[in-house]
């Protein structure tokens, strides 16, 4: 048997990421601390959102679990979004930098809380370029997926301050990534339970970070079955999966009953602060000028299931059947990342209150997908760019701000959409691994 290849170093081998996150972090604070000079404004132009995430983590540091969801936190997803968040309010507890809402005009605690929440988003950089490596992609590939995957991720942390959706997508990443290599024809039986068990638990993690990536959940599911899994194990997966979530509601439920039902129920949000859409006239309403976001998300959840089953289909398509080689289909991790960008899209399709960051997800993932050739990841990439900030634009018109940014949102996913698979007999002999190794080369040139 062939030697393995010596591994490399962490930071060697996330080499473009970590640079993409030391980037997003400088270019953050000196954008919000001297940026608004250029423009004669005096007070730093920070993301409001993140403080009332930071008073909810002191709380919970303080076991004040009642006061998660009361304001100021404005929380209205699960609470790890507040443990996410939690070391940093440590440190500045210990440093004895304040923490008020509102923050004043030069919050001190920016500085540390600015590059903190850009190095925990940056989990959702490592997990896609740890995609890209099992893809194959070529270094430069690589560059370029961090470098626009970086300006992107600009807009959920620097721009709206909301470091949870990204930490909850690069564990829905790195949670593909465990199932992708489970399904591996070439996995041994203890092998394939235990990485299918930790994509269980990285799902649920992100679950309970955001629940926004339980709109991927059915699309894993189905993938699961496609690339050869057998059906009985997914009651298991899914307690794993939603043992995390659950415990985690289940404490700040108890208490708080009414808080916290009702922010993760309703979810609400103010059309005279963001971006109304055209389901606005159709979204339940509520006291204060606001509309409840969580009832139009059941139909979010409902496409979502519609696109595992399309996603299904077209997996169970690619599996490649070597002949005298027994085991389980090798599926495409390209399709697979395209249809959890498709899964992820359709929360912007029916959201009746919209922010420019909910388009993120979707855009992330699907920049991924459009990794494994040039020509895709360079449309995609700049369709990505473009679409961050275009979105920043204040359009109060339900129609004049939705329509542009789904139909930029639907032309990203149709270009990133992987083309036709090889035939299995197109595979050089080479590229197949000895028994009980993973087959990585999927998607490479």
């Amino acid at each position: 048997m062939a030697e393995r290849p010596v591994r490399r170093p962490w930071p060697v081998r996330r080499l473009f990421p970590l640079l993409g996150a030391l980037g997003l972090a400088l270019i953050g604070i000196v954008g919000t601390v001297w940026g608004p000079r250029y423009y004669g404004k005096t007070a730093w132009a920070l993301p409001d959102d993140l403080w009332g995430t930071m008073v909810a983590a002191q709380r919970l540091l303080h076991l004040d679990l009642a006061g998660l969801y009361t304001p100021p936190t404005a929380l209205v997803s699960l609470p790890g979004t507040a443990v996410i968040m939690a070391p940093l309010v440590a440190v500045a507890d210990l440093a004895g930098l304040p923490l008020t809402v509102p923050h004043g005009p030069y919050p001190a605690l920016w500085l540390l809380a600015g590059p903190y929440q850009v190095g925990i988003s940056a989990v959702a950089l490592f997990g896609a370029d740890a995609l890209a490596e099992r893809m194959g992609a070529s270094p430069a590939r690589r560059f370029v997926l961090a470098a626009a995957g970086a300006t992107a991720l600009w807009s959920v942390t620097v721009r709206w301050g909301h470091p949870e959706d990204a930490v909850a997508v690069g564990l829905l990443l790195y949670a593909a990534d465990s199932m992708y290599a489970a399904d591996s024809m070439y996995a041994a039986d203890s092998m394939y339970a235990a990485r299918a068990n930790r994509a269980a638990w990285l799902a649920g993690a992100a679950v309970a970070v955001q629940p926004l990536v339980l709109l991927a959940l059915p699309v894993l599911a189905v993938a699961f079955l496609a690339g050869g899994g057998p059906l009985r194990r997914l009651p298991g997966l899914a307690l794993r999966a939603a043992a995390l979530p659950a415990a985690a509601l289940g404490v700040a439920v108890t208490a708080n009953p009414s808080a916290a039902l009702h922010a993760v129920t309703s979810q609400p949000n103010s059309p005279r602060i963001d971006h109304p859409t055209p389901w606005i006239y159709l979204a339940p309403h509520q006291a204060g000028d606001l509309v409840a976001a969580g009832p139009a998300r059941i139909l979010a959840v409902v496409a979502a299931c519609g696109c595992a089953v399309l996603a299904h289909r077209g997996l169970a398509h690619r599996r490649l059947a070597y002949r005298g080689i027994a085991g389980r289909g090798v599926r495409s991790l390209p399709e697979l990342l395209w249809w959890i960008a498709v899964a992820l899209a359709v929360r912007s399709v029916f959201e009746p209150v919209m922010v420019a960051y909910y388009l993120w997800p979707p855009l992330a993932v699907a920049l991924i997908a459009a990794v494994a050739a040039w020509p895709r990841l360079l449309w995609t990439g700049a369709v990505v760019v473009a679409l961050t900030f275009f979105s920043q634009i204040w359009w109060r018109n339900p129609w004049a701000w939705w329509t542009p940014m789904v139909a930029g949102l639907a032309l990203a996913l149709y270009l990133a959409r992987p083309g036709r698979r090889r035939n299995a007999s197109a595979v050089a002999p080479q590229m197949l691994p000895e028994a009980g190794q993973e087959f990585v080369p999927d998607g490479a040139p």
